[in-house]
């Protein structure tokens, strides 16, 4: 799937700028030389004919060179030298294009910024979806489980390991630093969202998430774990909705799995 990130490749755009500035040039110098090869064919046209036909026949000799399609009227000696002359200079261009422009648009950081704006299109179409922040072990678990659902799942990480796990595993991903996460949340798209699950292992690091969360869409679904009733005051007064504890699940299911052998005790 693809990675939405929120730190945008810089350098993606500065090479997608320059590319631009070469592929101008180079159509710049494909004008000039189609422009000066029409006006040296009509000097050097000896005809009769009018002006007219001899600025359409150099014209029409002048894009055959410049786009090697070979299809050329009888030219006399000098015009034979002079279309000599051209056609170094095409090669002459044809070289320059290739060796600034080939390449330039297949590099890691400008297929990260094309991926970012094909992402910035999804997730302004996004809603009814549930936003899993976090990818380590539970939060995968999390997102993968909502996915065999047919729920659409968006992954928001700040770790870019765990961002290219979620994705490979047909996640949508937002990827941002921890120092920019708010900026984060608020490209999850939290206000279209059916419901949030937070998984980070960092108790603190959750408390803030929901915080925040809460503060962007007072009315989301929030689940995250808490380690202890304390905790889960403080993460219910955040905003979440659901807080769950292991402890006490582990605790419950040890003794459902004691069965009939608890209630025989005498």
């Amino acid at each position: 799937m693809w990675i939405f990130r929120v730190d945008e490749p810089r350098l993606g755009v500065i090479r997608i700028r320059e590319w631009r500035r070469h592929a101008s040039h180079t159509v710049g110098l494909l004008v000039l030389l189609l422009g000066s090869t029409v006006a040296g064919l009509v000097v050097l046209d000896q005809s009769h004919t009018s002006f007219p036909d001899k600025m359409f026949t150099s014209l029409w000799d002048g894009v055959n060179l410049v786009t090697t399609l070979g299809s050329f009227t009888d030219f006399s000696q000098p015009q034979k030298v002079f279309m000599l002359l051209a056609m170094v200079a095409t090669l002459l261009v044809g070289g320059f294009a290739v060796s600034r422009l080939t390449g330039m648009l297949s590099g890691d950081d400008v297929m990260a910024y094309r991926e970012n704006r094909i992402m910035e299109h999804k997730l302004e179409q996004l809603a009814d979806h549930v936003v899993v922040v976090g990818f380590h072990s539970l939060g995968a678990l999390v997102a993968n489980r909502l996915h065999e659902a047919r729920e659409t799942v968006l992954v928001i990480v700040g770790d870019k390991d765990q961002a290219d796990r979620a994705a490979d595993s047909g996640h949508m991903v937002v990827l941002g630093s921890p120092g920019a996460f708010d900026e984060v949340l608020k490209r999850a798209r939290l206000d279209s969202a059916k419901a949030m699950v937070v998984t980070t292992p960092d108790s603190n690091n959750n408390l803030a998430i929901t915080l925040l969360a809460h503060t962007l869409n007072a009315s989301l679904a929030i689940t995250v774990p808490g380690e202890n009733p304390l905790r889960k005051a403080l993460f219910e007064s955040a905003g979440a909705t659901n807080v769950v504890i292991a402890d006490d699940i582990i605790a419950n299911a040890l003794v459902s799995g004691l069965g009939t052998a608890v209630e025989a005790a005498p």
